[in-house]
Formats: structure tokens, C-alpha cells, sequence
């Protein structure tokens, strides 16, 4: 057993295709797919586009699960294969089943994540922090041992996610944002489910500046 690491896994792959408004093909995102664990264990942060990376980055380590920050296509349509290959269980908001099933029909996660529920892997407690407004169940998971929040697509570098859904809400993820992460230390790195990683000061900072533009 070694000390607890984290990995970032970037992965690709189209969504949206055959969708009313998209091109035949989907539209191209990156993802990025966060491994927390040391040389024995792992958790798995999203699912993203390639269970064949999302496999070998856990390699022959226990994988202990699979935690799903929101239910969008792109943080899961790899969820229940990966799953199955690592035989590990997946964790969900339930207020985001309604868009889960838009990719995965029937096959259900195995839990239900709940606000404060808590995962412990080499030794470090992973805490969810239910964070809604880019969906109703968007979830973040603070890892306080290394200073680090997955913030899914509820923070990023230059602010919050998309609201852009008749399900989402700016105001919303507003509140959510003042009230889970902004009472984190300014040092806590924010791990976002796209690009490159924040800092809560950092964005803190600019938070007039997103009010005044309304997004």
C-alpha cells in the first residue's frame, strides 16, 4: 500500500448523435476522468467515452467504484461498461436517473449518492457535496487530505457550468457553488470534468463578474 495519488485520465469520444439539432456524427468532447487510490485500491471519478482507458488506468488495483459527478451523457456513456469489466459498482445522484436513462435505458446504477455521503480509499475520505444547478443531482467530491475538490461540470476555471437546460439553473448553481465550494480554503484545487484544473481563491475571486454577465 502507498501513499494516496491522483491521476487525471483525458478521454474522447462524440455525443449527441442522431439527436434533433446535432450533426449525424455527435459532437466531439473531452473528458476528464479522475483516479484517486494508491498501488493497492481505486475510485473512479466519471466514466467518460473509453472504458479501455478507464480500465487500464485502474490496471489490477481493486477498484472500489465508480462515482458519477452528473448524469450527462458524457460523464457516463462509459459508466456501465467499465463497470462491468472493473466488477465494481456505479453511485448516482438520483435527481439525475431522468438524464441517465437517456443513455442508458434500464440499467440502473447500483447506488444512489446523497449529500454527505462519504467513500474511503487508501486510507482518504472522499465526501459528496450534492451541488445542483447544472442538473438537478450534479454532485462535487471533496478529497481534504490532498486539498482537492472534483468539481464535475459544477465549477471550472472561469466559472460556473452550463445552464442553459429548461431542467438547469444559473441562479441555482450559484448558490450552490457560494455554498459547498467557496467555504473550501482558497488553496482547495478544483478538478473539473473538462480542462484544465482551478483554484477555489482563484475563482472566488471572479464571482461579481459572473454574476454581472448571468452565466
Amino acid at each position: 500500500m502507498g501513499e494516496v495519488r491522483i491521476e487525471r485520465v483525458v478521454t474522447r469520444g462524440f455525443i449527441g448523435a442522431g439527436r434533433p439539432g446535432m450533426p449525424p456524427e455527435g459532437v466531439e468532447l473531452e473528458n476528464n476522468v479522475w483516479v484517486v487510490g494508491d498501488d493497492s485500491e481505486a475510485l473512479v471519478v466519471d466514466a467518460a467515452h473509453d472504458a479501455d482507458a478507464i480500465v487500464a488506468a485502474v490496471g489490477d488495483r481493486d477498484p472500489l467504484g465508480i462515482l458519477l459527478t452528473h448524469g450527462h451523457e458524457d460523464h457516463v456513456n462509459a459508466a456501465v461498461e467499465a463497470a462491468g469489466r472493473l466488477d465494481t459498482h456505479l453511485y448516482l445522484h438520483p435527481d439525475d436517473l431522468f438524464l441517465w436513462r437517456e443513455t442508458h435505458g434500464d440499467a440502473l446504477p447500483d447506488f444512489e449518492l446523497e449529500h454527505g455521503a462519504a467513500f474511503l480509499v487508501a486510507g482518504a475520505e472522499i465526501v459528496t457535496a450534492h451541488t445542483p444547478g447544472h442538473t438537478p443531482g450534479s454532485v462535487c467530491f471533496l478529497l481534504p487530505s490532498l486539498g482537492t475538490v472534483f468539481s464535475g461540470d459544477t465549477l471550472f476555471r472561469g466559472g460556473p457550468g452550463a445552464t442553459r437546460w429548461e431542467y438547469s439553473s444559473f441562479p441555482q448553481i450559484i448558490d450552490s457553488i457560494r455554498a459547498r465550494l467557496f467555504e473550501l480554503p482558497g488553496e482547495t484545487e478544483a478538478r473539473p470534468g473538462h480542462g484544465d484544473s482551478t483554484t477555489i481563491a482563484a475563482e472566488r475571486a471572479d464571482l461579481d463578474a459572473w454574476l454581472a454577465r448571468g452565466w
